[in-house]
């Protein structure tokens, strides 16, 4: 019988980081922490995936402010010109795939671009969203539900999102 947990223990530090790389999007230095808490103790982490889960976001919530805005900033707007140019990493890809953005009217299209703009204008950082599950319409109610919010209280569901979204990939490994 396969197991993953086993394998994920056999990875040398570049294919560690390269795997967990994936996992918070464009940011290298949570696998690159992890790898280091791996090595100094490699029983603690890595006898669940849950384990994994929980030590990468707590790197996350231990890092600066100013490290977890870049984070934010590092994810692709949702429907938005990244997508639109093919430049999504293939995670982000399939996740918005999975929700139907691949699938919008030219109408629906101009809608999201005009969300994504208006909240990136107002909160500094994209409009974040763990799409896995959700539909068009789902989404497009969060955009509305959540643009009127204070910064603060959009900075913590944007990362409580970025945590989901490292859940569901950990996940898939």
């Amino acid at each position: 019988m396969h197991d993953p947990l086993n394998t994920l223990n056999q990875l040398n530090e570049a294919d560690f980081i390269a795997l967990f790389s994936r996992i918070y999007e464009h940011s290298s230095w949570v696998a690159e922490e992890l790898w280091r808490q791996k090595a100094a103790h490699p029983s603690e982490y890595f006898d669940s995936i849950d384990k994994i889960q929980t030590a990468m976001a707590h790197i996350v919530e231990q890092s600066s402010d100013e490290q977890k805005l870049i984070l934010l900033r590092a994810h692709p707007d949702l429907a938005g010109k990244a997508a639109l140019a093919g430049e999504l990493t293939q995670e982000s890809t399939s996740e918005q795939a999975g929700a139907g953005l691949d699938q919008c009217s030219e109408e629906e299209l101009a809608y999201f671009l005009q969300l994504n703009d208006t909240y990136r204008e107002k909160f500094g950082f994209p409009f974040i969203m763990a799409v896995k599950g959700a539909t068009k319409d789902q989404i497009l109610a969060g955009f509305e539900a959540r643009t009127p919010n204070d910064w603060q209280t959009e900075f913590d569901r944007a990362m409580s999102e970025v945590h989901k979204i490292a859940g569901f990939r950990l996940a898939d490994l």
